[in-house]
């Protein structure tokens, strides 16, 4: 099974620019149109939040309309710049959404992989956090499929990445998600979005990954009194490759045209 994630599109209306900067709706016109050229195509193309930038309808309506070009079948997970109704009205034909609360599903039919999405950000706020109910839904939904490989989908990553101007902003409590994964042996990845950087490390006895953003890349500044930067390198995104007997294998994709393909590997 074949799985493309793209993450942090900052969708804006038409003829705006992410941040004055740049053009994030033709950067995800681009990753779309990469993604319906891999071969093999994907099964499954996961959008792992903020889908647009200021969780207005009007970027809401560019993005349906963007979206209307994938050839995939996509699941969606908001983040801290959607809005929790707005989304929910865009993606009103999603009818793996709940009609209300955060919006955490498990969807199984793409593949031999399953994908639940835990919904932990915080209307209103950047930060993210994993809740009792949230942690508790969770367990009973693993627990409900034990021998089934699983994708663990969310926004803000629960961990440290050492860059201060994203810690502030990160997951709470990715104590109690640990405990709550560690009981799950079937999971194969915790993937995230949120940090426009790509981001890798052991929690919960398993792998834990970020997607990079298919807008701007924030800046790795590890110094503790670093001050938030971003730049404009070449977009990426991920594409994770299950395979039985194998597993899951990560692969960090830019997304564009580069020289080759040569001869020679």
């Amino acid at each position: 099974m074949l799985i493309a994630q793209l993450s942090d599109l900052h969708v804006r209306p038409d003829g705006e620019l992410y941040q004055g900067v740049v053009d994030s709706n033709a950067m995800f016109v681009s990753a779309v149109a990469h993604v319906n050229a891999l071969d093999p195509r994907p099964d499954l193309v996961l959008l792992s939040g903020d889908l647009v930038d200021k969780g207005d309808p009007t970027e809401y309506a560019m993005l349906r309309r963007l979206l209307w070009a994938l050839d995939v079948p996509v699941l969606v997970i908001p983040g801290n710049h959607d809005e929790r109704e707005a989304f929910r009205t865009a993606f009103d034909d999603h009818a793996y959404l709940p009609p209300a609360g955060p919006m955490n599903y498990a969807v199984g039919d793409h593949g031999p992989v399953r994908i639940v999405a835990l919904d932990v950000t915080l209307p209103g706020l950047h930060h993210g956090a994993v809740g009792e109910t949230g942690a508790r839904w969770l367990d009973e939904t693993l627990a409900a499929e034990p021998r089934r490989p699983t994708i663990v989908m969310m926004h803000q990553p629960p961990f440290e990445s050492g860059v201060p101007y994203l810690d502030d902003y990160l997951c709470r409590n990715g104590g109690r998600l640990a405990e709550v994964v560690l009981r799950h042996g079937h999971v194969e990845r915790i993937v995230c979005g949120h940090v426009h950087r790509f981001m890798q490390l052991r929690f919960g006895g398993t792998m834990l990954c970020t997607a990079p953003s298919t807008t701007t890349a924030i800046a790795l500044r590890l110094k503790a009194d670093a001050r938030p930067a971003s730049h404009v390198e070449p977009p990426a995104m991920l594409l994770h490759h299950w395979r039985p007997g194998v597993g899951l294998v990560t692969h960090f994709v830019p997304i564009g045209t580069f020289p080759g393909p040569y001869p020679f590997a």
